[in-house]
């Protein structure tokens, strides 16, 4: 790997292949890294094709480098300004109207244990 190459240093590159998961891209000769789908853009890549194509010029950051599995980690995103975010109305939520409680002392409903015991006590004597 080139020893130029420094976490946090910002690279343009030459996009040589583009995956589901993310696109290579060379950063010079003999080096190559990813750009992870998620460090694309800022935002949600459902599609990265839609963003990056074969033969793009790009400007990425590294974000890692690791030395023994030869690979280089880095952002598209992470050179861009994070979009403003935009502060979402809340609609008023419409309330429900409380229940109306009638209070009623007829016979019908569920009635107590209490109540009952004493009639089933005597309908399993009979």
């Amino acid at each position: 790997m080139s020893e130029k190459i420094e976490v946090g240093s910002v690279i343009t590159g030459k996009v040589t292949g583009v995956q589901p998961y993310g696109a290579f891209v060379a950063l010079d000769e003999n080096t190559q890294g990813l750009v992870h789908i998620s460090e694309v853009t800022h935002g949600f890549v459902k599609d990265i094709n839609e963003f990056l194509k074969v033969g793009d010029e790009v400007n990425v950051k590294v974000l890692s480098i690791d030395e023994e599995a030869g690979k280089i980690g880095l952002s598209i995103r992470a050179t861009e300004e994070a979009p403003a975010i935009e502060a979402k109305v809340k609609k008023p939520r419409k309330r429900q109207a409380a229940p109306i409680k009638v209070e009623n002392d007829s016979a019908q409903g569920f009635n107590t244990l209490k109540d009952k015991l004493q009639e089933w006590i005597n309908q399993s004597q009979a």
